[in-house]
């Protein structure tokens, strides 16, 4: 029984220590990046070399991402053989999985090869359009976290 419970409580720290990665990287750190203009008159950085510095950041936390995704499907799986689901958790687990691998998978990949292309495919059509794709993907993976991590944490209390 002790082994479940450090299980359960690993489970809920990785989810939300992941929604909490998301917050940042989303809310906090981008937006210092993109500004440094505002923020340090030595040095400039122009919106190319931000997004240089954020697609390495985003890389690196793919990583992190996949680890996740990875978890969720293992734990997910075995409670669902046990017969500690319901739809909720389900839907938001898929969601989970399913944004986290188009995160780390699809967009964070296309946007660096797309930067290593140059400033030209930076500021083309089809950049900007898979720009606001993973930047609200970005936003599905943060709610089902915690709309995952909420269920789960009301399914162990009901149990």
């Amino acid at each position: 029984m002790k082994t479940k419970i450090y299980i359960d409580f690993a489970y809920l720290f990785i989810l939300a220590s992941t929604f909490g990665a998301v917050i940042v990287l989303g809310a906090f750190v981008a937006p210092v990046i993109f500004n440094t203009d505002k923020l340090l008159s030595e040095i400039i950085v122009n919106q190319y070399n931000a997004g240089i510095i954020m697609g390495e950041i985003f890389r690196l936390f793919s990583y992190w991402v996949y680890f996740t995704a990875l978890f969720v499907i293992v734990y997910e799986l075995i409670m669902y053989k046990k017969g500690q689901r319901d739809f909720i958790i389900f839907a938001s687990s898929v969601t989970v999985v399913f944004s986290a691998l188009m995160f780390s998978a699809v967009y964070s990949p296309k946007i660096i090869s797309m930067q290593r292309l140059g400033v030209e495919a930076t500021q083309s059509d089809t950049f900007k359009n898979i720009h606001i794709a993973s930047e609200l993907d970005f936003k599905i993976l943060a709610i089902a976290l915690l709309i995952l991590f909420i269920r789960r944490l009301i399914f162990f209390k009901i149990q």
